[in-house]
């Protein structure tokens, strides 16, 4: 089958004026130069900016150190649940900026405080720092919430494509060192050691996401085979997910990752985690950050938005 077959006419229509574009494919540029690409795409298909009432820039530690940068977004002054957000861009590109907008939506939508986490990129830095990264920035915003104005005792773990693997990691971990969290937000999460299921053979060559663009950014990510069935790149490879925080999953039809998603949301379920799945027909990888031009964006923020707001708010 034709995988531009089953796309949307809005869908197939936005890919169509991005091949007319003529831009260089991302894994034919350095890192460097993806980024920057990357960051000046990212707005153009994005719903107009919300305005919120809180919006701040602050530093998280590392363990080794190195502050991170995080922004919180609230949409009052009170002290709100908070759902900490993982950027999406294969542990290579993305940032605070790109998902900005995703980030404003889900605050303004949930009425939740939203917190997302600049971890380090790489190949700067190499697995198993974005894992690090995530959760050390997890730990710290649990333990000092109420400085930040924030409900430690009711939070959420979220993020995008590779910030949906970060999430799912931090869910295990949460479960692990006891804390507190109410949903894993996994937005076409990235779960699997390879990249050889149904879905990745049938997408291959995209739209968008590809086999080119996944094994470039997983080059510079990962140092080894063994990297790969870490669970901490391979959620599937965890030893056991009972117990862990039930689970907001929304994926799209036509992306090589849809099927790994669907086998981490039933291994969620076969070990009695609740689970809510979304499959969104007819779109693509990153997707939910295209809401100016694609319907099931749209519904997709309601989607997520509906879910943090059932389990965090009392």
């Amino acid at each position: 089958m034709d995988p531009m077959s089953a796309l949307t006419p809005k869908m197939a229509n936005v890919i169509e004026r991005m091949e007319r574009a003529g831009r260089p494919p991302l894994h034919a540029l350095t890192p460097a130069e993806a980024r920057a690409a990357y960051e000046k795409g990212a707005g153009v298909l994005e719903v107009p900016k919300p305005q919120l009432a809180r919006v701040e820039d602050f530093l998280l530690p590392a363990r080794d150190g190195h502050a991170l940068p995080a922004r919180l977004y609230a949409p009052s002054n009170e002290v709100l649940p908070v759902l900490m957000f993982f950027h999406g861009g294969g542990f290579t590109v993305g940032s605070i900026g790109t998902h900005d907008i995703l980030c404003r939506v889900l605050s303004q939508k949930s009425g939740c405080a939203v917190v997302s986490l600049d971890y380090r990129l790489a190949p700067e830095h190499k697995f198993p720092t974005a894992s690090n990264d995530a959760w050390d920035g997890l730990q710290h915003l649990a333990r000092n919430a109420a400085q930040f104005g924030l409900d430690g005792a009711r939070m959420a773990v979220g993020g995008d494509s590779a910030g949906g693997t970060l999430a799912a990691v931090c869910a295990i971990q949460g479960r692990d060192a006891g804390l507190p969290i109410a949903l894993q937000m996994l937005i076409y999460p990235g779960t699997t050691s390879h990249q050889d299921t149904a879905s990745h053979l049938r997408f291959a060559t995209g739209p968008l996401l590809g086999e080119a663009l996944i094994s470039y950014f997983f080059a510079q990510y990962v140092n080894s085979k063994a990297d790969r069935d870490d669970w901490r790149f391979a959620p599937l490879n965890a030893d056991d997910v009972d117990g862990v925080a039930p689970a907001w999953i929304g994926l799209a039809e036509c992306d090589p990752v849809v099927d790994e998603g669907v086998a981490y949301a039933d291994k969620l379920r076969a070990s009695g985690v609740p689970v809510e799945l979304e499959i969104y027909r007819g779109v693509i990888h990153e997707f939910v950050k295209m809401g100016r031009a694609i319907p099931e964006a749209l519904q997709a923020h309601e989607d997520a938005a509906r879910a943090l707001r059932e389990a965090l708010q009392p």
